[in-house]
């Protein structure tokens, strides 16, 4: 799948007006998030767009019963099992019971589909009633998201990035995620911002990415795009929930 493609089918005209309706239902919550872990409402919301789109959509799988399979037979049994026994721990701290513990084919579980080892190092119990519920306690889902994303190097107040486009002399520069130079470096090049929102200050590290080649878009992308691609490592996954939460959060 191409970029183009990709983020077509992810960022839809629908999914962005669900995404403004549960931004602004929980602008304090996000706030209150934010104060407390230092992540911005607009990523933390786009993951969870992302994820389950806002809640709606977390997998009807019995995770026991997924990961149980997956363990038994499968490429990754090794993986399978360890989160197979992850899962059975968060059962016996009492945080969900067996019949509610709900997620992908593949284990992946509740509104931000957290994999059990993720939920045991991440999850928090952000409104306080004693245990960590990311199935139904929307403080719970977005605390814990915010919480990955800050054990993951998120650097408070800075963009994740923005797209820009590339003139002057930018020719040959190379891209990639790898490829930092400051800010002001880049600027010199030709890059330039493409949505009327400034570059970031001029000694920022940063890298041009282009991820359907030189004829698509262009981002330029900071530390905090990193971040993100700890949750996962792709760089379609990414940008969609940069772009989905700067778009909802406007």
């Amino acid at each position: 799948m191409t970029w183009a493609q990709y983020r077509d089918l992810l960022i839809t005209d629908q999914r962005i007006a669900n995404g403004r309706v549960a931004y602004q239902q929980n602008r304090a919550l996000l706030g209150r998030v934010q104060d407390r872990f230092g992540v911005e409402p607009g990523v933390i919301t786009g993951i969870w767009g992302l994820e389950s789109s806002f809640g709606a959509g977390m997998g009807d799988f019995h995770v026991i019963e997924a990961l149980a399979t997956l363990a038994w037979e499968g490429r990754r049994t090794s993986f399978f099992r360890g989160e197979l026994l992850a899962a059975l721990r968060i059962l016996d701290h009492g945080d969900i019971a067996p019949a509610h513990m709900l997620g992908s084919y593949a284990g992946a579980m509740g509104q931000p589909q957290f994999m059990p080892s993720s939920y045991l190092r991440y999850a928090v119990d952000f409104e306080g009633h004693g245990r960590r519920d990311i199935w139904t306690s929307r403080p719970d889902v977005l605390g814990s998201i915010a919480n990955y994303l800050a054990q993951s190097g998120w650097r408070s107040g800075e963009p994740w990035g923005q797209p820009v486009v590339l003139a002057g002399n930018f020719a040959g520069a190379a891209t990639g995620r790898d490829n930092r130079r400051p800010v002001g470096e880049w600027a010199r090049l030709g890059v330039r911002p493409a949505n009327g929102r400034p570059l970031a200050r001029p000694d920022t590290p940063a890298a041009v990415v282009q991820p359907d080649g030189p004829a698509g878009d262009a981002f330029l992308v900071y530390a905090n795009f990193g971040a993100i691609r700890r949750y996962n490592p792709s760089d379609y996954y990414a940008l969609v929930v940069g772009l989905l939460g700067d778009t909802v959060t406007a």
